[in-house]
């Protein structure tokens, strides 16, 4: 299972947090959360996604991924 952590928008719009997940490639895990969360249609698009604190902008593997943190794009100086 991977951990999947939500934060600002991204929690709002999913109405939660964290949540544990079983997808096995990082498309799939998309594809899932819009489908569970259709609040995160507009917003998971325009997110940084963090896979074990690295950024990733393509599918990978989530095989022995421990943490996945979905980042909206956050304003400020």
């Amino acid at each position: 299972m991977t951990r999947l952590r939500y934060f600002a928008a991204a929690a709002e719009a999913a109405g939660t947090d964290a949540e544990e997940r079983s997808e096995q490639t990082l498309d799939e895990l998309r594809a899932a959360v819009v489908a569970q969360h259709p609040g995160l249609v507009g917003i998971l698009p325009r997110c940084a996604v963090m896979v074990d604190g690295v950024r990733s902008d393509t599918d990978r593997s989530l095989e022995g991924v421990e943490l996945v943190d979905v980042l909206p794009p956050f304003a400020g100086g």
